[in-house]
C-alpha cells in the first residue's frame, strides 16, 4: 500500500471572495518569499562577479598561469557561486535542496565516468599551462611527433610538423610521454680545427700570434666564440703543429679556410 503524500492545502477561493481580507496574509507571505529570493538571486550574481574579478586579478600576478588558465579558474569560481545561489533561491521557497545536492552530484559521477579520458586531457592541460615545459613556437619531440609548437587549449595540443603537417595529439598523451625540447637551451656554436705545421724559423709564440691575427681579420670567422691556437703534435714525424680553432660563418666555411690558409702562407713567404 503506497503511503499517504500530504499536500499543501488549496487556498479557499470562495472564502476569499466572501472576504477579500484574507488575500492579505497569503499575499504578504508569498511576497516576503520572492522578495527574499530576488535579493539573494542579485546577491549571488554580484559574488559572482566579484569572485571571477578576484581569480583573474590574483593569477594575472603569476607569471607561471596562461591566460587561458586564469579564465578557466575564474569561471569555476563564478559557477560554483551560481550554483551556490540557484540552490538557495530554491530553498527560499521551500524546496529541498538536499535531495537535488544528490541527484546533482550523482549525475556529475555518471558524466565523468563516461567522459573520463576527456577528463584526463583537461587535468593534463591544466598541467601543462601550469608549468609550461614548452611554449608557442619552441621545436618539441612529443608522442613520437617533432615539430614546432602552434597552439596549446585544454584539451590539445598542435604542432606542425615536417612538410607543413598539422598534427593534433591529445594533452593526455602529451603529459605522459617524454617530451624533447630543443628550443629552451641555445645550441652549441660549431667549430671548426685546422691544423698546420710551424713555420721554420718562427718561434712558436710568434707564429701563434700571427695565426691569431690572420683569423681577427677573416670575415669568414666568427668574432663570438673568439678563436684561439692550440699547441700539438702530428704528422708523419711528430712535429710541432699550430691547431686553429675558430666558428665559420654558416656557408662560409670553405672560403674562411681558404682565406686562413692563404694568409698563413702569405706571412711564411714574407
Amino acid at each position: 500500500m503506497a503511503a499517504a503524500v500530504n499536500l499543501p492545502a488549496l487556498p479557499n477561493v470562495k472564502a476569499w471572495a466572501s472576504d477579500p481580507a484574507l488575500l492579505v496574509p497569503f499575499v504578504l507571505n508569498n511576497a516576503l518569499h520572492v522578495v527574499g529570493a530576488v535579493v539573494i538571486l542579485a546577491a549571488g550574481l554580484w559574488v559572482s562577479g566579484c569572485a571571477d574579478r578576484l581569480v583573474r586579478r590574483g593569477l594575472a600576478k603569476s607569471h607561471h598561469v596562461d591566460e587561458m588558465l586564469r579564465g578557466f579558474f575564474a569561471s569555476i569560481a563564478r559557477y560554483f557561486v551560481l550554483v551556490v545561489t540557484v540552490l538557495a533561491v530554491l530553498s527560499q521557497f521551500g524546496i529541498q535542496t538536499t535531495s537535488l545536492v544528490a541527484v546533482i552530484g550523482a549525475a556529475s559521477l555518471a558524466i565523468g565516468l563516461a567522459l573520463q579520458g576527456t577528463l584526463s586531457n583537461l587535468a593534463a592541460g591544466v598541467m601543462l599551462l601550469i608549468f609550461r615545459p614548452f611554449r608557442i613556437g619552441h621545436s618539441v619531440t612529443v608522442s613520437g611527433t617533432t615539430g614546432t609548437v602552434k597552439a596549446l587549449s585544454l584539451f590539445w595540443t598542435e604542432i606542425l610538423a615536417d612538410g607543413n603537417v598539422q598534427v593534433i595529439i591529445p594533452n593526455g598523451s602529451v603529459w605522459g610521454s617524454a617530451i624533447k625540447n630543443m628550443s629552451v637551451y641555445d645550441a652549441p656554436v660549431a667549430t671548426v680545427e685546422l691544423r698546420m705545421p710551424v713555420p721554420s724559423g718562427v718561434s712558436v709564440e710568434a707564429a701563434r700570434v700571427r695565426l691569431l691575427g690572420i683569423m681577427g681579420k677573416v670575415a669568414g670567422v666568427k668574432d663570438t666564440p673568439a678563436p684561439k691556437v692550440y699547441l700539438d703534435r702530428g704528422g708523419a714525424d711528430n712535429a710541432l703543429q699550430l691547431v686553429a680553432v675558430y666558428a665559420p660563418v654558416a656557408g662560409a666555411e670553405a672560403q674562411a679556410r681558404t682565406d686562413i690558409l692563404m694568409g698563413a702562407e702569405a706571412v711564411e713567404a714574407v
